[in-house]
């Protein structure tokens, strides 16, 4: 794929975000902020006790954070606790399919460290995304 029809993948997941909303009960649930640029994401799963049966996220902010925070929710939904527990920056970049800016990596990353500290209980370091 192209570097157009990957920002055409952002573009279309900021636009018509998928899993978006909330989730009540969640199992985990966790948010957080980049106080760099003020996005704002929430992520909510639902699990069987071995994998996620749903997930959802809400929040604001720019294209970046919101379609990275979308494409992060398809990339989950279904999968395995342990599977998901291992999703590295690296394999969400991949998803991305662009290059980010450093200036940019917290907003892609955002999402990833929402989801970390929601099945862990307290956010990683940014280096250990």
């Amino acid at each position: 794929m192209t570097d157009s029809l990957y920002r055409e993948t952002i573009l279309d997941h900021f636009r018509n975000p998928r899993n978006r909303g909330t989730l009540e009960p969640a199992d985990y649930s966790y948010e957080d902020v980049n106080p760099l640029c003020g996005d704002e994401i929430r992520i909510d799963l639902q699990t069987d006790g071995e994998q996620v049966t749903a997930v959802r996220f809400s929040g604001r902010g720019c294209a970046i954070s919101q379609a990275a925070a979308s494409i992060l929710t398809e990339m989950v939904e279904g999968q395995p606790l342990e599977a998901v527990k291992a999703i590295s920056r690296e394999d969400l970049l991949e998803e991305l399919g662009v290059p980010i800016s450093p200036a940019r990596m917290k907003c892609a990353m955002l999402g990833l460290k929402v989801l970390k500290a929601g099945l862990y209980g307290v956010p990683p370091a940014d280096d250990a995304l």
